[in-house]
């Protein structure tokens, strides 16, 4: 077995590219081997900003060798009439290589073919790699290509040089003007090069020691963070990590250097949040806090080099962010000065969304929801009626800081600055929180906000996004969700369920339409609003498929009904223990069979079926059974459902199914008489509208 090096060495990548990089050519290289019948001991890629390796440290030197069988032309057309090989026949012996004796007759399914053995495979690894190698570079793929000099190629940045070695072989092959070889490049500044590599078990040693290059980015991110802790502590601090920046500033450099610079105590005044954004996304720093949890007059940088003048470089980095520190300082002295009734009348001038109106018009709306959603909420979440205003100022002030200036220079501030303008004012908790929290959840992996009245003002501006794009058809398609839609339904269902709100959700996006006025819609208004429920259980169904919950099972909750999102969770939960029971195919066929009675024999009862039964009707001892159990069992399913005890509800199932299988094994439904064939249908009605309830059963195929 050999080793093998590929290296594509390049100008600086941008640092959201690396990772993907790395990835993409070890998927890539694995899969070419696999397809070339190279046995090799796996891939492993490594990224920096300068360069791409893909490293195989145990490569066969010679292709695995297969027989393979070939079918050619049939044989009627393979052979002439004496029994000789016509053209055709001829042709498929030259192309397939083999003398003409060793074909033979095969029989398929089409018919007798003409066949021939061949051995595929058996090459020398050296001779393959190239085109390998060429066409994993080919692969790659970048949000945007570029061209450079004259040449036809297209990468992410210009390739500067390429190395390919098997052990000490070079593996020679061009991509445009460069041509591979054992030549790498180091560090632009501590190991330029360029560096000769002798063989490739000196690949590692070659660029960490010549080229000062740290190649693997989970040993810079490890570098980073243990230097910077070391340093934050002599400090008697801890560093502020955000695991975002950290990968970002981790691809963004080749030899990390870790370096704490100060800042003048006097910007500890501005909000934590505006001291933080202004380090990490302008200057990719890190904050330092203190064991009381505030930030201390330092910051943490990582450098691409070790400098000679340590003292000059700290003094340049915090000249850069002293001026950016001014800037939010200037922003936050002038923002204190304005009342928010200034702010919220320059959002009239600000358009939300074309014909939906401005940001103001927003506003009111989100103001209009959040106190019907409070009041709706009040008993289950102890909300004091003169609470409910204070909601509903949340909402009206929601959207004012994107008009102020502090956000309009940092826009990921959006909202928290807002609340904490709001806690200045002395606007209360209620009002501070519910604008700080009202972007949140920002994805699957963000938390949905702590505060009831951040869950409700997110709720409230995701519905009415929802409700005002629908009305105008701006509904997602494919992939393609400009308005983050699906984003805002997943928000919605999430923020129901884990703060566990009591809120109709087709009432709900009712609201939020009806919250508009003077709007030309493209369509009718209840059909906006059954593609949104429908859009609703789309999602739902996504976001409990991908927990891993049989999607029959999801389906059935769903198909049950899903406006009471908050019980749709717990309902399904206890659905998917109950369909691991060992009697859960046969319970479900007990029940699909009721369901399916009143699909198709419900119109033939001569009056609507309304689930009320006449015990006086009667007549056999199952059907006394049935309806008995079913009357018995009422009371409990009622009270179970009221406390959201579906595990319960679903175990009153094992209780009743035995007197629904007597009552089909011994009782004929659809029987002569008209009354008792009425009755017996109404006590099936009667069972499968609080079967309905729990499940839609038809949905579950067993």
């Amino acid at each position: 077995m050999a080793e093998f090096i590929l290296e594509i060495g390049t100008e600086e990548m941008p640092a959201r590219f690396v990772p993907k990089l790395a990835a993409e050519l070890e998927e890539a290289f694995a899969k070419g081997l696999a397809e070339s019948m190279v046995e090799n001991g796996g891939v492993k890629c490594y990224a920096t900003p300068r360069r791409i390796t893909a490293h195989v440290p145990s490569l066969a030197l010679t292709q695995r060798a297969e027989e393979e069988t070939v079918t050619g032309p049939p044989v009627r057309i393979a052979f002439d009439d004496a029994g000789n090989l016509t053209k055709a026949g001829q042709g498929f012996a030259k192309t397939q290589g083999v003398d003409e004796s060793a074909l033979f007759k095969m029989e398929t399914g089409k018919g007798e073919y003409l066949a021939a053995k061949k051995t595929v495979g058996g090459g020398k690894t050296v001779d393959i790699l190239p085109s390998v190698c060429i066409k994993c570079i080919e692969s790659l793929s970048f949000p945007k290509k570029m061209h450079w000099g004259n040449y036809d190629f297209a990468f992410g940045r210009p390739v500067r040089w390429l190395v390919a070695l098997l052990d000490d072989e070079v593996v020679e092959f061009t991509v445009e003007n460069l041509t591979s070889g054992r030549e790498t490049r180091g560090h632009r500044v501590m190991g330029p090069g360029p560096f000769s590599i002798g063989s490739v078990s000196d690949y590692f040693s070659v660029v960490r020691d010549q080229c000062k290059v740290v190649i693997d980015p989970e040993e810079r991110k490890k570098t980073i963070v243990d230097e910077g802790n070391r340093l934050a502590g002599e400090l008697g601090g801890a560093i502020v990590w955000n695991e975002g920046l950290l990968d970002e500033v981790a691809n963004l450099v080749e030899y990390p250097k870790p370096l704490i610079g100060d800042i003048d105590p006097r910007y500890l005044e501005l909000p934590r949040e505006v001291l933080l954004t202004s380090m990490q996304s302008h200057q990719k720093s890190f904050g330092v806090e203190g064991a009381d949890g505030n930030l201390m007059p330092h910051f943490l940088t990582t450098l691409n080099l070790e400098p000679t003048a340590v003292s000059l470089v700290k003094k340049g980095w915090e000249r850069v962010l002293k001026a950016r520190l001014e800037d939010a300082r200037f922003f936050w002295e002038a923002d204190c000065k304005v009342e928010f009734e200034t702010w919220l009348d320059k959002l009239e001038n600000v358009v939300f969304l074309g014909p939906l109106g401005s940001v103001g018009d927003k506003s009111r709306r989100i103001e209009t929801l959040c106190a019907k959603l409070a009041e709706t909420l009040g008993e289950s979440k102890s909300i004091l009626p003169g609470e409910i205003e204070k909601y509903a100022l949340a909402g009206r002030l929601a959207k004012a800081d994107l008009v102020s200036e502090m956000v309009i220079e940092f826009d990921s501030l959006q909202g928290k600055m807002g609340g904490i303008y709001a806690e200045r004012a002395g606007k209360g908790e209620i009002v501070s929180k519910g604008i700080y929290e009202q972007y949140l959840p920002a994805g699957p992996d963000t938390p949905v906000p702590s505060s009831l009245s951040g869950a409700l003002v997110s709720m409230a501006d995701k519905a009415d996004t929802m409700a005002g794009c629908f009305g105008l058809g701006k509904v997602p398609t494919g992939a393609n969700d400009p308005y983050g839609l699906r984003r805002c339904a997943l928000g919605i269902a999430r923020i129901i369920m884990e703060h566990e709100l009591d809120v109709d959700l087709e009432t709900f996006l009712r609201w939020a339409q009806e919250a508009y006025s003077g709007v030309k819609w493209k369509g009718d208004q209840a059909e906006s609003l059954d593609k949104l429920m429908e859009f609703f259980a789309q999602r739902l169904r996504a976001l409990f498929t991908g927990q891993g919950i049989d999607t029959r099972v999801v389906d059935a909750a769903i198909g049950a009904g899903f406006s009471d999102i908050r019980t749709l969770k717990a309902r399904l939960a206890a659905l998917a223990v109950f369909s691991k029971r060992d009697d859960f195919e046969q319970s479900v066929l007990t029940f699909k069979r009721a369901a399916n009675i009143i699909r198709k024999q419900g119109d033939e009862a001569g009056e609507p079926l309304t689930g009320a039964v006449d015990p006086e009707l009667f007549e056999d001892e199952h059907e006394i059974a049935f309806g008995t159990k079913l009357e018995e069992l009422g009371p409990r399913f009622d009270d179970l459902w009221e406390n959201g005890d579906f595990d319960g509800l679903f175990g009153l199932l094992g209780e009743l199914r035995p007197a629904v299988d007597g009552f089909f094994d011994n009782v004929m439904v659809m029987c002569e008489a008209a009354d008792v064939r009425l009755n017996r249908l109404n006590l099936l009605k009667a069972l499968v509208d609080r079967l309905g309830r729990l499940a839609d059963f038809n949905a579950l195929q067993v």
